[in-house]
């Protein structure tokens, strides 16, 4: 088993019981309890859990960590995987999208379809590689035309500040693809990072709709820096893992009143999906209102 195979397990592990010893996992993973101690070190340096005597512990619901992209791309891969291949439906000829930073919508980005005559606008490094032209990427349309805005480049592998600001001036979009670091009721969607929640509030108010991206792990979680409410979300993309959080479905009958549609990708056969924008095909797409992440 790979490194980033034995952290993804540990932090599921984590996710299901809130604490962890080190000795259980030695026995799960099947290999030494040094090993597994390196491992716990190694989140523990990326803020991902806190390690204390004997094991680990969750570092809490509120983050201001930005964790690597290689280091979130390990996590929840196969419901990653599934949210993209979900969103693709929304997907009309010559439509132009704005698509964030993020492991999800990456996995998004290397699934678009090059024969629709899609515009991507990006902030996002690895959506951009994703998007680089194959000698199959040609198709009817030419495939795909993609702006990369300019700034300063961040963990995620995002690019944000005022270069990112001053090249979204202008852009029309007619969706946004978001990926997220926390979606909670109350504190809405959030990054750890304030200039990114300043690069994603713009990205919002330059697009007809909002489409979240996010697994389940991501509910409950509050980063430090405010996005937009729930109320903005035009559609979230889920897996089947949120009907497990809160007591029954708690937390995606929440989700249901919260956002303007709620669509579950199931893992790993059957999906179970609410309606997608009604009026999508006819071209048209739902205003949403953004609101600037803040700074405190």
């Amino acid at each position: 088993m790979l490194a980033t195979q034995r952290r993804h397990r540990i932090l599921q592990e984590l996710q299901a019981s809130g604490t962890v010893r080190v000795a259980d996992l030695a026995g799960v993973l099947g290999v030494s309890e040094m090993t597994v101690r390196r491992d716990i070190d190694t989140l523990d340096a990326e803020g991902q859990l806190l390690r204390v005597h004997g094991g680990a512990t969750r570092t809490g619901t509120f983050s201001a960590i930005e964790p690597e992209f290689v280091s979130k791309s390990a996590q929840e891969a196969e419901a990653k995987r599934a949210i993209a291949a979900e969103a693709l439906s929304l997907l009309r000829p010559d439509m132009t999208l704005l698509i964030s930073g993020g492991t999800t919508t990456y996995e998004f980005a290397r699934l678009l379809p090059r024969d629709l005559g899609l515009t991507v606008a990006t902030n996002s490094i690895m959506v951009a590689n994703a998007l680089v032209p194959g000698p199959l990427s040609q198709g009817a349309h030419g495939g795909i035309r993609t702006l990369v805005l300019g700034g300063q480049r961040t963990p995620s592998e995002a690019l944000v500040g005022p270069v990112t600001m001053h090249a979204m001036e202008n852009l029309h979009a007619d969706l946004c693809f978001m990926g997220v670091h926390g979606i909670d009721p109350e504190a809405g969607i959030t990054s750890p990072n304030l200039l990114e929640a300043e690069v994603n509030a713009a990205m919002i108010a330059a697009s007809g709709a909002l489409v979240v991206l996010a697994d389940a792990s991501k509910y409950g979680v509050v980063g430090l820096a405010g996005i937009a409410p729930l109320s903005s979300i035009g559609m979230l993309i889920t897996d089947s893992g949120i009907t497990a959080r809160g007591a029954g479905h708690a937390a995606a009958d929440v989700l249901r009143h919260a956002v303007g549609v709620l669509r579950i990708a199931a893992l790993p056969a059957r999906s179970e999906q609410a309606q997608p924008f009604s009026h999508l095909p006819a071209g048209r797409t739902p205003q949403v209102t953004a609101h600037k992440g803040h700074d405190a």
